[in-house]
């Protein structure tokens, strides 16, 4: 077994053939990974990704292999997957303004380059879901909003109107059924690669999850104000409320801030899986 590399959160190695991807229990806000871990990070990651890779197969093929022929040491964190080839972009899904894509909307009234009707708010719901990707940054640098037209000069148009389509896809499906357990999907980002023998696009990474997504109760949703969030979003909160710059190093986090995390994480899963965290 070969560490090919550790990103921010995930640490992928060359096994068999395979791809060994390893959630850590390192928490990533800005890029910048801060110096203290959240326990069982890692585990709620992988658990969350391969419930909905399940759920997500009929519409895109994705990496997973196996969750259980993993190293014991890995056991729980770890996912075998299939080899790809990654493009370069971060691709995201919006239904909810909020975050860079607000900040962008109130300078432009638009969001990567897709126009928005006036007098949105922060939380307002979109009239549709929009594409809105990102560059792909190297560790400790920032990821950048890029536009569609972007997009097709990096992987061209065809695969540029698949990774769309297929963005959108995944994400509405995922909206719809984690409002079905009282969870709004304010935007989520994906990563897709081709398949090195087919040339087919599959879903990579991660999917869905607390790390990737923006997580409302949607019994508390109202726009107009930040909402309450079940996902790392309170961790950015609370690095800023400390004066630091997002720049390296990140600030050491309390206790109580690590348990608020977690707890969030955990709430999340249960909620929209309907299991038990264990």
């Amino acid at each position: 077994m070969k560490l090919l590399h550790s990103g921010k959160v995930r640490d992928i190695y060359s096994d068999r053939g395979d791809i060994l991807l390893v959630a850590s229990d390192r928490l990533s806000v800005y890029d910048v990974v801060l110096p203290t871990p959240v326990p069982d990070k890692g585990r709620i990651l992988t658990a969350l990704s391969l419930w909905w890779f399940e759920r997500v197969a009929d519409l895109v093929p994705h990496h997973v292999l196996s969750a259980t022929d993993v190293p014991e040491e890995f056991a729980g964190r770890a996912i075998r997957c299939r080899t790809l080839e990654m493009l370069p972009v971060e691709c995201v899904a919006r239904g909810y303004l909020t975050g860079s894509g607000l900040k962008d909307y109130q300078r432009t009234g638009a969001v990567s380059g897709v126009a928005l009707p006036p007098g949105l708010v922060e939380g307002s719901r979109l009239p549709e879901p929009i594409f809105t990707p990102s560059s792909k940054a190297p560790l400790g640098e920032h990821d950048e909003a890029i536009t569609f037209d972007d997009v097709v000069a990096l992987v061209g148009a065809e695969t540029a109107v698949r990774l769309r389509d297929l963005t959108l896809d995944v994400y509405r499906l995922g909206a719809e059924t984690a409002e079905k357990n009282g969870i709004l999907v304010a935007d989520t980002k994906l990563e897709f690669g081709t398949d090195p023998s087919t040339g087919e696009i599959v879903l990579g990474d991660e999917v869905l999850t607390p790390d990737s997504s923006r997580f409302w109760p949607a019994d508390q949703w109202e726009p107009g104000r930040q909402q309450y969030s079940f996902d790392k979003q309170y961790a950015r909160e609370w690095s800023l409320s400390t004066g630091w710059d997002k720049t390296e190093p990140g600030p050491e986090v309390p206790a109580d801030v690590v348990d608020a995390v977690r707890a969030r994480y955990v709430e999340v899963y249960e909620r929209i899986t309907g299991q038990a965290w264990s």
